[in-house]
């Protein structure tokens, strides 16, 4: 099945926002169109995981993660970065899907997955 993953680096409020507000809409239709969706924080957006900065976009991220978790979407973050952050617990009880950032990525490139970035 074709897959589409957006990819949340950057963490300003913008991205944060725009970037999992996009893959909600994407999974809008998604099923419909037999595609897949993932999201996948990694770098400064996902220190923002934890609701550190305290902006209402980092709000509003952290509100959407939640509705893409619940919605049934794969989302997930670097399990190095997650415990040097001290995070890995918190993220896990939320539902995300902590792996090694490297092996996400090379995933990514063999399921042939079409990846944007924010």
């Amino acid at each position: 099945m074709p897959k589409t993953v957006v990819h949340v680096f950057h963490d300003d409020d913008d991205s944060l926002a725009t970037g999992t507000r996009v893959a909600q809409r994407i999974q809008e239709v998604a099923p419909e169109r037999g595609v897949f969706v993932e999201v996948f924080c990694f770098g400064p957006a996902q220190r923002r995981l934890s609701g550190a900065g305290g902006s209402e976009a980092v709000a509003t991220f952290n509100r959407q993660i939640d509705e893409l978790i619940a919605g049934g979407v794969r989302v997930g973050a670097c399990v190095n970065a997650a415990r040097a952050d001290g995070t890995e617990d918190q993220l896990a009880a939320r539902g995300l899907e902590l792996r090694v950032a490297r092996d996400e990525f090379v995933r990514f490139t063999l399921e042939q997955a079409t990846v944007i970035t924010f």
